[in-house]
């Protein structure tokens, strides 16, 4: 495919844009640093950097055993960053992880115990083995990153990202997350079972050490705020941001899909694709950033239409990737 249509010449690229090709290698090194760790699967470690940089939140969904955990501890461990992990469980509470407002009466005034939420990355560890009560807790962080208790507002700590892990719903103990839940997410990545020569390098790697021993902080929490804010400054040229529309606008007129993407669909899949080719080492998107992220970012997006069949994540993605054949690619 050519890319002269949609990449910009460089000699137009802002200071902003050079400025955003300097960051490139503190993405590659925490990319480098988290695969040390995690191996096998570079594609899965992109997208999940993708979503912290984006400034979203990425669901980690397969059964288990893959990785999901040392995944979103590896990427914790490789930032100089605050980080809790909450066991969710049916039992769990909403103000397990909000904290609350608790009275002191030498003051007599409330005083906040802040829950696991007040943190830079939360691991919400089998997100879906607790009640949809207590999944709605994270909305209002994840969304606004503030928590609202007893009337007061708390800013949470910046950055903030939340990786959660859930096992396929077939499994005992699980309730679905509902929609709104689900729109949260920037992203939903599924990981997969590793190739056998990668299995083979697991075992080989762990035979005398675990793979998070040794993992030092390669970023600071001040070089992931950069990271983001450069996201932002990655141009996308005209002909791109139309094939993003012309993406969740197919999504909606497909007569096998009762709902597509939203708006809040369009706007992660153009910041996805912008933190993306920023891990790439550039300062422009191209349509192969869009269609590298679009099936993570909208399949988790779309209901399946009466008729059709809609066994799990897979069946919407088979559908999305239908879709995706059929827009036409700018040029």
């Amino acid at each position: 495919m050519s890319t002269d249509a949609v990449a910009p010449s460089p000699g137009t690229l802002s200071s902003g844009q050079a400025d955003v090709q300097a960051l490139a290698p503190l993405a590659a090194q925490l990319q480098k640093n988290v695969g040390r760790a995690f191996l096998g699967k570079p594609e899965v470690v992109r997208l999940v950097l993708t979503g912290l940089f984006a400034g979203g939140h990425v669901l980690l969904e397969d059964v288990p055993g893959v990785g999901k955990t040392l995944l979103a501890r590896a990427l914790a461990a490789s930032i100089a960053a605050d980080f809790r992990r909450v066991q969710f469980t049916n039992d769990l509470l909403p103000g397990d992880i909000l904290g609350a407002a608790v009275f002191d009466p030498t003051r007599r005034e409330f005083e906040l115990k802040p829950g696991p939420i007040f943190t830079n990355v939360l691991l919400a560890d089998e997100i879906n083995r607790a009640t949809p009560r207590t999944q709605s807790a994270l909305l209002e962080a994840m969304n606004e990153g503030q928590v609202t208790l007893e009337r007061r507002t708390h800013v949470l700590p910046r950055p903030f990202f939340v990786v959660a892990t859930q096992n396929p719903h077939e499994f005992e103990g699980t309730y679905p997350l509902p929609e709104s839940q689900l729109d949260r997410f920037l992203m939903r990545v599924r990981v997969g079972y590793p190739a056998h020569d990668d299995e083979k390098a697991i075992l080989l790697a762990q035979r005398e050490h675990a793979p998070l021993e040794g993992l030092a902080p390669v970023l600071s929490l001040e070089d992931v705020l950069a990271l983001q804010a450069g996201v932002r400054a990655v141009r996308l040229e005209d002909p791109v941001l139309e094939y993003v529309l012309a993406i969740v606008r197919a999504t909606r007129q497909s007569r096998r899909l009762s709902l597509g993407a939203s708006p809040r669909g369009s706007l992660a899949l153009m910041r996805a694709a912008q933190a993306h080719a920023l891990l790439q080492g550039r300062a422009y998107a191209l349509p192969d950033d869009v269609k590298a992220v679009a099936t993570p970012v909208l399949a988790h997006r779309l209901l399946v239409g009466p008729g059709e069949p809609d066994s799990g994540p897979a069946d919407r993605e088979r559908i999305l990737s239908e879709i995706l054949e059929r827009v036409d690619v700018p040029l």
